[in-house]
């Protein structure tokens, strides 16, 4: 009876994962609730918390692909609608690109948390560029949605702040996980590589 080769096993491993950290986020992002003084329908969910696990056992691409995973089969569950999908797979990636790679150069528990600092500015400031040329167009053309006032003080007063609060609040929670499993996550780094 042959047996597995390494190579293999590990692709199984990475692609069981994977499925994993993405069907965890999808729960997570159904689990949205909104923030007070800022817009409704902007919501926050831990969803980036699966991607971040993946972006940084393996690589930012595993990141990548649970962001995009997870934006799909949220849509394709009825519960959001394709502007919003897009939008939160773009802050997704603004936000977990930055740790990975950080974490990636230095393998430290200072650099991941540096990381997150720097993910919540890059998604702060990247998704309000987003959202000025991009998404607040698209669903004023396509959705018939209307601002009340300007767009920039939309993204000044609601994208901005939602954003960076988003982040904080991602990264309290995600800092004590990670050094609860570090020790784990060290282990399964090593066998995966």
């Amino acid at each position: 009876m042959m047996q597995p080769s390494k190579g293999r096993s590990s692709k199984l491993l990475k692609l069981i994962t994977l499925s994993l950290m993405s069907t965890i986020s999808v729960l997570l992002m159904l689990l949205d609730f909104p923030l007070p003084f800022i817009p409704a329908f902007l919501k926050v969910d831990f969803s980036d918390i699966p991607a971040l696990f993946a972006a940084l056992l393996f690589s930012p691409v595993a990141g990548i692909v649970v962001e995009g995973i997870k934006n799909l089969l949220h849509f394709a569950l009825g519960s959001g609608d394709p502007i919003g999908a897009f939008a939160n797979f773009f802050a997704g990636l603004l936000f977990i690109l930055p740790v990975s790679v950080l974490y990636h150069r230095y393998n430290s528990v200072k650099s991941m948390v540096s990381g997150l600092v720097t993910g919540t500015v890059i998604m702060a400031i990247g998704m309000s560029f987003l959202n000025y040329f991009i998404v607040l167009p698209a669903y004023s053309w396509l959705m018939g949605f209307e601002l009340e006032g300007s767009k920039l003080v939309y993204i000044t007063a609601g994208i901005i702040p939602f954003n960076v609060v988003k982040g904080l609040m991602i990264g309290l929670l995600f800092v004590p996980l990670f050094m609860k499993l570090k020790p784990w996550f060290d282990q399964k780094r090593v066998n995966v590589t």
